[in-house]
C-alpha cells in the first residue's frame, strides 16, 4: 500500500500539471477563506495561497525548482497580466488627463518618502551597507526592485523578501489607513496603495473596485520606472555609489 502511495506519488511529481493545479486550487482556496472572513484585508489571497504553497511544499519535501517547473505557466502569464492592466486605466482616461500632475508628483513623493524612511531607519540601526542598499527598492515591484538591488551593490534574494513583507504590509493594513484618515476617493487611494504597496496593493486595489485597481496598476508602474531611474542617480550624487 505505501509502497503504491510512494510510487503514485513520484508519477505525480513529475507532470508539470501537478504544481500547476495545486497553485490553483491554492488560490481558489484563499478566496474562499477571503470571503468567509468577510474579506478581510488581514486575509490577502495571495499571502493565504503562498503560506498553503509553503506548507504542502514542506510536508512534500519538494524542492523549489521543480515546484517553477509546472507552475511556469502562471509565471508566463504576469507580463499579459500586467499589460492588461492598461485596460480599465483607459476607461479612466478622463481623469487622468485631469490630474495627471498631481498623480506624477505623487508618485515622486511617495517613491522618495520610501527610499528616504527605508535607508535612514537601517543606517540609523547599524545595518550593513549592502541591507542598506537592499531596503532602498522595497516599495516596487520584485523584478524591477531585484534589478535596482544588484546595480547599487544590495542582495536581490533580501530585497525580494523585502518587497513581499511591504506589499502585505501595504495590503493589509491600507483600507484601515483610509478610513483613518478619511481617503474616500478611489482613483486617490489606489494611486497610494500602487505606489507603497506594488503588486500585492494592486491586487487588493481590485478587490475594491475596477478604478481603484487601474489607478494602483498605474502607480506601481510608473513608480517602478521613477525608482529605476532616479535611485542609482541620486547614490551617485551623495557619493554613495
Amino acid at each position: 500500500m505505501n509502497t503504491n502511495l510512494s510510487e503514485t506519488w513520484v508519477y505525480l511529481s513529475a507532470s508539470p500539471l501537478l504544481w500547476l493545479t495545486a497553485t490553483l486550487l491554492a488560490y481558489q482556496l484563499a478566496v474562499a477563506i477571503h470571503v468567509r472572513l468577510r474579506s478581510s484585508p488581514y486575509a490577502n489571497p495571495m499571502v493565504i495561497a503562498i503560506a498553503i504553497l509553503v506548507v504542502l511544499l514542506l510536508v512534500t519535501d519538494t524542492p523549489y525548482k521543480s515546484y517553477f517547473n509546472g507552475a511556469q505557466f502562471v509565471h508566463f502569464l504576469l507580463g499579459p497580466t500586467t499589460v492588461a492592466l492598461a485596460i480599465p486605466l483607459y476607461q479612466q482616461l478622463a481623469k487622468l488627463k485631469d490630474h495627471w500632475l498631481a498623480f506624477l508628483v505623487g508618485a515622486l513623493a511617495g517613491c522618495t518618502t520610501a527610499v528616504v524612511t527605508a535607508m535612514g531607519i537601517a543606517w540609523l540601526l547599524g545595518a550593513s551597507p549592502a541591507v542598506v542598499m537592499s531596503l532602498a527598492p522595497k516599495s516596487v515591484t520584485s523584478p524591477i526592485a531585484m534589478g535596482i538591488a544588484e546595480k547599487i551593490g544590495g542582495l536581490p534574494p533580501l530585497t525580494a523578501v523585502l518587497v513581499l513583507v511591504t506589499g502585505i504590509m501595504g495590503a493589509g493594513l491600507a483600507q484601515m489607513v483610509f478610513r483613518l484618515i478619511r481617503v474616500r476617493d478611489h482613483d486617490v487611494g489606489g494611486f497610494a496603495l500602487g505606489v507603497s504597496a506594488h503588486g500585492l496593493g494592486t491586487a487588493s486595489a481590485f478587490q475594491v473596485s475596477e478604478e481603484m485597481g487601474a489607478f494602483a496598476g498605474l502607480a506601481m508602474g510608473v513608480s517602478g520606472a521613477l525608482t529605476a531611474v532616479l535611485l542609482p542617480l541620486g547614490l551617485k550624487a551623495f557619493g554613495l555609489l
